[in-house]
């Protein structure tokens, strides 16, 4: 066969673009929804980061997680709740928001090392025949989404970037009087991260692709 798996190929790459843009318009979407109802986003925000922390010392006591992986996890929650004190806003050069995105990879890290070593030493004290209690892979899964990964990623859908973080942010020309005051009170607003980034690279790309059309021509 030489046709179908080009067609297979082709298929995964188009698969792959609509599913980034659909979860690019998700995230988008929800940065809005975050900007309309910021109260609500940061007290959702601040009980899921005390619930998470609650479900971490449960594992720790009734399922016998790790003592130092679980406490750099409460650590971890801990830090992201710093980053509550001034919702949405956010400096990038915050050592607090710095601190949270290493704890971010640090925590994923221990996590995934835990894991693993515990299937394979699981694996190599048992038989072929014995029953082996390891967690199975949506239980992992499920862990790491819910409590390694939840709460940066709502950070970081929630969070307002400062202007001049992107290059096309802060730009809108102010207006005064009647209408255009409630454009400029609008422009002002502050802009979540993901709708920064995801304007930014749209802009970036209409860029190109109109210097690459006046080129032609």
């Amino acid at each position: 066969m030489w046709i179908l798996p080009l067609i297979g190929y082709a298929g995964a790459i188009v698969g792959f673009g609509f599913l980034t843009l659909a979860i690019a318009s998700g995230l988008y979407y929800l940065s809005e929804l975050v900007e309309e109802h910021t109260v609500i986003a940061k007290r959702l925000l601040t009980r899921t980061i005390y619930t998470i922390i609650g479900v971490q010392v449960t594992l720790l006591i009734v399922d016998g997680f790790p003592f130092w992986a679980t406490l750099l996890g409460i650590v971890s929650h801990v830090v992201y709740l710093g980053n509550m004190r001034r919702f949405p806003f956010v400096k990038l050069s915050d050592p607090l928001f710095i601190l949270s995105c290493v704890l971010v990879l640090v925590d994923h890290y221990v996590w995934f090392r835990h894991f693993s070593d515990s299937q394979t030493a699981s694996y190599q004290r048992a038989s072929y025949y014995d029953d082996v209690e390891v967690p199975s892979f949506t239980m992992i899964a499920s862990y790491f989404g819910l409590c390694v990964w939840l709460v940066p990623f709502a950070l970081f859908v929630s969070l307002s970037a400062g202007d001049n973080v992107l290059p096309t942010m802060g730009t809108e020309p102010a207006h005064d009087g009647g209408s255009g005051s409630a454009f400029s009170a609008k422009a002002n607003r502050p802009q979540g991260m993901i709708k920064a980034v995801v304007d930014w690279a749209r802009d970036t790309i209409g860029e190109l692709a109109g210097a690459r059309k006046e080129s032609r021509f």
